[in-house]
């Protein structure tokens, strides 16, 4: 079928009328949308495009729907869509970056699910973006992986186009100005480029649906991407699938249908089925997934994926606008600005439900400044501010911020480190010592190690697989009861306060020791030898999730500057258990040196400004936003300021 026929096949009375009539069913959209997702619901006939709704500056939401059958779109579809207009200057985007370790086409990045993606680099919105090489879905963070097609993160080149397969792209400068390259092969220069995303398909080229009817991936949840005829607005569009009832999925000519019904002039087709999320970030900034991803709703757990696209943006204005707390390790100063002059206080507490709150302040202004004191420190607090201006009183949404323990955390050794170990029974032996040779053990071989003897195979979700164990002869070729594991590490040094911080893959119980030493003691009772069975298991009874812990050095007297061993015995849960799993990383937590606090005494004719350590400069400013400039002379811990008519603000800037 030629293009231009393909142009009217979209030129039927549903189609043409739905576009005609895009403000009705839009109106009638914001009545019915609470009742059509409800399976068996048939009100109407023609798609249903939902109104934009602002969830940033610069980011709408849209959620859209075909009510029952018709021509253009035979299935049931539930599609979730931003338009992010890249005209607004604090719109910023952001693709998955490389790996530590990156290795072009084999350890390109460090996967994430999208929610960990918008959590880890505190986005406003994310949705997963170009298809990439694994063998399983649910693995755990930073899992190495190969990306399909080009992928450019702020200027860097994470993927290149490397064959004609996967060469749908879209492009972006420094300023976010989109070009869409529907075959990009031979691979097109990256010389300035910002950002880039690879999808499989062009799905809309110049306004014209080019997919064809019928034929690959039908009926599957879809991601999409377009850009408008104007290059103003990117759309971004999750179209949900696998979920009779509520949304069945499109086609790659049914998900054309809906980036031109969106407003996309170009647009292609990117990674779909369990991986399609869409989620934006709430005003605690935890992310919030807005469609219903098939993989969710078959195993409560969002597929852990190796390519995303992120979006920076503001918050919306309103009457409060720019809320940001500043913690300390027991204070934290919290300010906003209100667009009108009105009072301001604080509600706070160490949960949502708050319980404390702050005098509101003195007089109407609409810069406010609150600082909390008496708070402790490593502690999550969650606060909302108020503010009244006349008869009208004005409550922000709930905010949360951590006060610092001063800490600093160094790696010794990550979660794929290598052990010796052996299978033999150990009782009686002083095998955790320091000094017991370990020499005839097997290995040192790399993190994860594991047996899994099950008939349905490994479970792929526990990950990074790397050294297999043997099983047991004697208990009818299931695992060992017990698997014992050394290993040597450096420690720098020891110094007042410092922990050790363990993080283990453990199936299913363990005991640990430090030279010698037991520290912990993980789902095994009290007492134990070789044959002792594990009280529990974690997770679902695969090491599919961490178990974490710390451990004072103070409480470490075995602990010594220079090198160390730790030993790990393994406990599996039942004699019949088909499987064993063992990794673990270790950090070394240490305080930092507390922050400098300003004491502030009043003197005859003025105030005494003093502090201590050196090297700070004190600076003052008329509101707590500042301009702030440095005082002249406060070089010193020490300055006597005469007493001015107006308020002033003081910090120290180092």
């Amino acid at each position: 079928m030629n293009r231009q026929n393909l142009r009217n096949s979209f030129a039927d009375p549903v189609f043409l009328n739905s576009m005609s009539r895009r403000r009705h069913v839009s109106l009638l959209f914001c009545v019915i949308l609470g009742s059509f997702l409800q399976p068996g619901t048939v009100i109407l006939s023609a798609p249903a495009v939902g109104p934009w709704i602002p969830i940033f500056q610069g980011v709408d939401h849209s959620v859209s729907t075909n009510l029952s059958a018709s021509t253009e779109f035979p299935n049931r579809h539930v599609v979730h869509a931003l338009r992010v207009d890249l005209k607004d200057p604090d719109i910023r985007l952001l693709t998955t970056p490389r790996n530590a370790n990156y290795i072009s086409s084999v350890r390109e990045v460090g996967a994430l699910t999208v929610s960990d993606f918008l959590r880890t680099n505190r986005l406003q919105a994310a949705i997963n973006a170009n298809f990439f090489d694994t063998g399983a879905y649910y693995l755990p963070p930073g899992y190495p992986m190969d990306v399909y097609g080009l992928s450019v993160s702020e200027g860097i080149v994470v993927s290149a186009q490397e064959s004609l397969a996967h060469a749908a792209a879209i492009i972006f400068d420094r300023s976010n100005q989109p070009t869409v390259i529907p075959r990009n092969w031979p691979a097109t220069s990256v010389e300035g480029v910002h950002t880039a995303v690879a999808g499989d398909a062009v799905l809309v080229r110049s306004g014209i649906n080019i997919a064809p009817r019928s034929g690959r991936f039908d009926s599957n949840p879809r991601t999409v991407f377009g850009v408008s005829e104007d290059k103003r607005f990117l759309y971004l569009i999750a179209i949900d699938g696998r979920q009779p009832g509520y949304s069945i999925g499109a086609s790659d000519y049914e998900s054309a249908g809906w980036l031109l019904l969106l407003g996309a002039y170009d647009g292609i087709n990117m990674d779909g089925g369990g991986s399609t999320t869409l989620v934006m970030q709430n005003s605690l900034g935890e992310p919030v997934r807005l469609n219903r991803s098939s993989a969710v709703a078959d195993s409560g757990r969002e597929r852990t994926v190796g390519s995303h696209l992120g979006i920076y943006a503001k918050p919306l204005k309103g009457f409060i606008n720019d809320v940001a707390a500043r913690p300390d390790d027991t204070t934290a100063s919290v300010s906003w600005t209100t667009t009108s002059p009105a009072t301001g206080e604080l509600h706070y507490g160490t949960t949502s439900a708050l319980g404390s709150r702050t005098m509101p302040q003195a007089g109407l202004s609409t810069q406010h400044h609150v600082i909390l004191d008496e708070l402790s420190p490593g502690t999550r607090y969650y606060y909302r501010v108020v503010s009244v201006a006349g008869d009208e009183t004005f409550t922000s949404p709930m905010f949360r911020f951590s006060t610092e323990n001063h800490v600093t955390t160094n790696q010794l050794f990550d979660i794929g480190h290598a052990w010796r170990h052996t299978t033999e029974d150990l009782d009686g032996v002083p095998w955790t010592e320091l000094d017991y040779d370990d020499s005839a053990w097997e290995g040192p071989a790399p993190a994860l190690l594991w047996v899994d003897l099950r008939a349905s195979g490994p479970n792929a979700q526990v990950q990074p697989k790397a050294t297999r164990l043997e099983a047991s002869p004697a208990n009818n070729g299931y695992p060992f009861v017990t698997y014992s594991f050394r290993t040597r590490f450096s420690l720098p040094r020891i110094v007042p306060g410092a922990s050790l911080h363990f993080t283990a893959y453990v199936d299913d119980g363990a005991v640990f020791y430090l030279n010698g030493v037991e520290v912990y003691r993980l789902r095994m009772p009290a007492v134990s030898s070789n044959a002792t069975l594990a009280t529990g298991f974690g997770c679902d009874g695969d090491a599919t999730c961490l178990d974490q812990f710390t451990v004072p050095l103070a409480s470490l007297t075995s602990a010594v500057v220079g090198e160390n061993c730790l030993a790990v015995e393994v406990h599996n849960y039942h004699l019949r258990s088909a499987d064993m799993t063992f990794g673990m990383g270790l950090s070394l937590r240490e305080p930092e040196e507390g922050g400098t606090k300003l004491e502030i005494n009043i003197a005859s004719g003025g105030v005494q400004l003093s502090w201590k350590g050196s090297g700070f400069m004190l600076q003052s400013a008329i509101t707590p936003m500042g301009p702030w400039r440095s005082v002249q002379g406060s070089e010193a811990n020490s300055i006597f300021l005469q007493s001015r008519s107006s308020a002033q603000f003081y910090r120290l800037a180092k």
